[in-house]
């Protein structure tokens, strides 16, 4: 049995993030994917048929499917990883060409949370994205989250009171939580949370914020600040 004749179950999954188990005929776990939307991402199968000798062939077997949906895709991120390295299904390991593809880490577990390189998820309270595919896309998205947004790149433990901040502000690749004065922490989390939206791929509510501190920055006479929002928008 191949995947197109599962179509009319795939019509029935829920439009919420989790991960999607494909079962061969002998009840094996033969993949395991994660999706930030169940449907589209399984039924994204249907088409791809004749795109990869690999896929095609993980395609042809697939005789069950049962998904699991999660809160959030980090959550569904977790998931995946720990049930790939308990189950070792086969075409997991055929198709990742032995290749462990770097994720984006959210230290939320920080007070001043920063963006960082993993090499894998976990239930540690921070919030991952990925995996990035080149490598490179993920230090080249770590790097936008440092210009657009401003979030911090340094190992330093923030107080709020140095004098005057580094390079890194001067050059509007940190909106320097290191003195409270210039942003406070409430200041930072909005810069956090717009990095996880971002992250999400929920471009639409980032500038949708963006603009509005823009104007506020304006009202204020701020200009300084919202040509900053302006350029990142």
């Amino acid at each position: 049995m191949a995947i197109q004749n599962l179509r009319g179950e795939i019509a029935k999954l829920p439009e919420q993030p989790g991960v999607y188990l494909y079962f061969n005929c002998d009840g094996d776990t033969i993949y395991v994917g994660k999706a930030r939307v169940l449907r589209d991402r399984v039924r994204s199968y249907l088409s791809a048929h004749g795109k990869h000798a690999k896929t095609n062939a993980l395609l042809k077997e697939v005789a069950r499917l049962e998904v699991i949906v999660t809160d959030s895709v980090a959550e569904a991120l977790a998931l995946e990883n720990n049930l790939i390295k308990q189950r070792r299904p086969r075409y997991n390991i055929l198709l990742r060409d032995d290749k462990n593809y770097p994720y984006l880490q959210l230290s939320m577990t920080e007070d001043f949370p920063r963006v960082l390189v993993a090499r894998e998820v976990k239930r540690d309270g921070n919030y991952y994205a990925g995996p990035f595919m080149p490598t490179t896309l993920a230090r080249k998205t770590m790097a936008l989250t440092h210009r657009l947004f401003g979030i911090r790149s340094c190992n330093e433990v923030i107080t709020g009171q140095r004098d005057r901040p580094c390079l890194e502000y001067d050059i509007k690749r940190c909106v320097a939580p290191c003195v409270s004065e210039i942003c406070s922490q409430d200041q930072y989390k909005e810069a956090v949370d717009q990095t996880r939206l971002f992250l999400e791929g929920r471009t639409d509510e980032v500038v949708g914020r963006l603009r509005k501190q823009m104007q506020d920055a304006s009202d204020e006479e701020f200009y300084e600040r919202a040509a900053h929002y302006r350029d990142a928008i």
